[in-house]
C-alpha cells in the first residue's frame, strides 16, 4: 500500500497579489470613510483593509497601488480585489473597469509523508543550492532554478514552497524535490 501521491498534500496558504488604481489618494480621508479602514501612518504607510468573504487584507498605498494578501486562492483574490475597487468606487474614487491584478507569490504547503534527514540532503544537493543553519532555523532552504521557487523542508517530511506565480509551480517543485530526494536515495525510509 504505497503512500499518498505527495502531490495530493499541496494546500495554497496564501495569495498575494498587486494592482493599482493610476492615481494618488488621501488615505487619512479614505480610512475616515471606509468603514472598517485601519491606518495608523506610525506604524505602517498603507491603509489596511479586510475583507471577511473571501478573507484577505488589501493593503492600499497613497501611490494607489494595491496589495492584496492572505487570500487561500486566486479567485479569491480576485473577489477580494473586485470588493475593495467597488468600496472605491462607493466612495466616488475613480477605479477602472477591471484592473490589471498580478499574483506576485503563492504560498503553498505539501507533505512528503516521510522523516527526512536534512544533514545527508543537505550534503546531497549542493552547497550551491542550498542554506541549512540548524540552529538558526529548523528548515532547510532550497532554491529551485524551474520552477523559480524556494522551498523550506522540514525534518517533518513537511514542506513550505514560496515564490510561485501560479499553483501549478508548486506541484512541479514537490515533483522535483521527490525525484531529486528519490535520485540520492534520500527518500527510503
Amino acid at each position: 500500500m504505497s503512500a499518498q501521491d505527495p502531490k495530493e498534500t499541496i494546500n495554497i496558504e496564501n495569495v498575494v497579489a498587486s494592482t493599482g488604481i493610476g492615481q494618488e489618494l488621501d488615505l487619512q480621508s479614505v480610512a475616515m470613510d471606509l468603514e472598517g479602514a485601519d491606518y495608523d501612518p506610525e506604524q505602517f504607510p498603507g491603509l489596511v483593509y479586510r475583507t471577511q468573504n473571501p478573507k484577505s487584507a488589501a493593503l492600499i498605498f497613497r501611490s494607489g497601488k494595491i496589495v492584496c494578501t492572505g487570500a487561500k486562492s486566486t479567485a479569491d483574490v480576485h473577489e477580494s480585489l473586485e470588493i475593495v475597487f467597488d468600496k472605491l468606487r462607493d466612495l466616488e474614487i475613480r477605479v477602472e473597469d477591471d484592473p490589471e491584478i498580478v499574483v506576485q507569490n503563492i504560498v503553498t504547503s505539501a507533505d512528503l509523508q516521510k522523516t527526512l534527514n536534512l544533514n545527508a540532503i543537505a550534503i546531497g544537493l549542493g552547497l550551491e543550492n542550498i542554506e541549512y543553519e540548524p540552529e538558526q532555523f529548523p528548515g532547510l532552504v532550497y532554491r529551485l532554478d524551474d520552477p523559480e521557487v524556494v522551498a523550506l523542508l522540514f525534518g517533518s517530511g513537511k514542506l513550505v514552497i514560496t515564490g510561485g506565480k501560479e499553483p501549478a509551480d508548486a506541484e512541479h517543485a514537490v515533483d522535483k524535490i521527490t525525484d531529486r530526494l528519490d535520485d540520492l536515495g534520500l527518500l527510503d525510509g
